[in-house]
């Protein structure tokens, strides 16, 4: 009996089965990095080795961090990773039109069975696909570009077993925050998170990439949830025309894996307090909190369905005065379709800023949180100075909390406005 984990990293290995803490060599089928984790450091270490990268189709790089540039040493960053990508002919490149882990699931990827690695810490998004995906450093990331091959000590499997259905306006993000609250930020202990259950397979796949994501900050390698139809829809919504073996990605259900179970039903909008995810709590813990910025960006929390949540909230209203509404769709693909929907004309007719399709404020950058600011943010991380103001208070929630708060002046259940 295997789990979804083991089956993944056989398959890479080339072995029928793994057993867990067995050190194995798996072969890559893509790596991805951005400007901030890739050329400018990749590129001397290749020069002095003197070496190539291993196969060009297989490597995917998107210039996110440090888009539109800025500064001087922006444009420097910038500048290295456009003139790499042309020097090596590389044909995935993707240059300001999103975050890395929405752009390469849109321009199809990742696929279920695949083994990937990524030069950012929530390469974990992958695990939505049914792919063993998990970040890695640059040195790591050299061995791969040269050889195409990295080792893994195949890790114990947790599965978070999601039973139920969740109420509206509840959403991934709750569940995640719900999650590292109970367990803290290292819940994982190197282990293997695999999402299941009836709440799980109801998500959509941008939900799902959500929840798979932020396996990172419960300190798991990677977050999977097993392919199926969703899946299938998904993958063909953006042109993947291969074919697709689901059955063969699903974990046995006898497997040996450690079990915790939750009640989706019951939970209610989560809210993590300043300077950690683990600071987790219901929303109604922090009534009266005033916020002075509300942020509706990163690649938890700026996707299509995203800002689709964050409109149903403020449609035909506007936000508090004094507050700075922030928004940044996760991709320009996304925030097009918005557009086409009527969700961006609602947004910034409530008063929105609508900032490019980048990390932006995620990542520190960008300029968009003030010291000293209150802030309910979207992102995955309110580590202290980590959106980039040293002083800031930054809170985390949903989509529909953050619109919620925009709306009020202050941490508030969103359900109560879509009522």
């Amino acid at each position: 009996m295997q789990t979804l984990t083991q089956k993944l990293l056989a398959a890479a290995c080339g072995r029928d089965t793994v057993a867990v803490g067995e050190i194995v060599t798996c072969r890559v089928d893509l790596a991805m990095f951005h400007d901030s984790s890739g050329p400018r450091r990749l590129q001397p270490m290749l020069d002095t080795l003197g070496a190539t990268l291993w196969d060009k189709s297989r490597v995917v790089l998107v210039l996110d961090h440090y888009v539109p540039a800025q500064d001087d040493e922006s444009r420097r960053i910038v500048r290295i990773a456009r003139d790499w990508a042309a020097q090596q002919s590389l044909p995935n490149v993707y240059d300001s039109v999103g975050i890395c882990h929405v752009v390469l699931p849109e321009h199809g990827h990742l696929r279920p069975g695949m083994f990937c690695v990524g030069g950012d810490s929530h390469s974990p998004t992958g695990g939505a696909f049914g792919a063993y995906m998990f970040g890695i450093g640059s040195t790591e990331m050299l061995g791969v570009a040269v050889s195409g091959e990295i080792w893994v000590k195949v890790p114990e499997t947790i599965r978070m077993c999601w039973e139920g259905r969740l109420a509206d306006g509840v959403t991934a993000k709750d569940m995640m925050l719900h999650m590292i609250g109970r367990f803290g930020m290292n819940g994982g202990r190197y282990q293997a998170m695999e999402f299941c259950g009836e709440a799980v397979r109801a998500l959509s796949m941008q939900e799902r990439m959500t929840l798979s994501n932020m396996s990172a900050e419960l300190g798991s390698q990677v977050g999977l949830v097993a392919p199926d139809a969703v899946t299938l829809d998904y993958l063909r919504s953006v042109g993947v025309t291969d074919e697709i073996d689901v059955v063969r990605w699903q974990g046995d259900p006898d497997a040996a894996a450690e079990v915790h179970c939750f009640d989706a039903s019951t939970l209610v909008p989560q809210i993590a307090a300043p300077h950690s995810p683990a600071n987790t709590q219901p929303v109604h813990a922090f009534d009266g909190v005033a916020v002075d910025v509300a942020y509706l960006g990163a690649c938890t929390g700026a996707k299509l369905e995203d800002l689709r949540a964050a409109a149903r909230v403020l449609k035909g209203r506007r936000v508090a005065d004094g507050l700075r509404f922030v928004v940044a769709p996760a991709s320009a693909r996304d925030e097009a379709q918005a557009a086409r929907e009527g969700v961006m004309d609602v947004l910034r007719e409530a008063g929105a800023q609508v900032l490019a399709n980048s990390c932006g404020a995620c990542a520190g950058y960008g300029g968009s949180i003030p010291e000293g600011a209150t802030v309910l943010s979207s992102t995955a991380r309110n580590f202290k100075g980590r959106m980039g103001a040293e002083t800031a208070q930054v809170y985390l929630g949903s989509p529909y909390s953050v619109a919620a708060a925009a709306l009020a002046g202050r941490i508030a259940d969103a359900r109560d406005m879509l009522a």
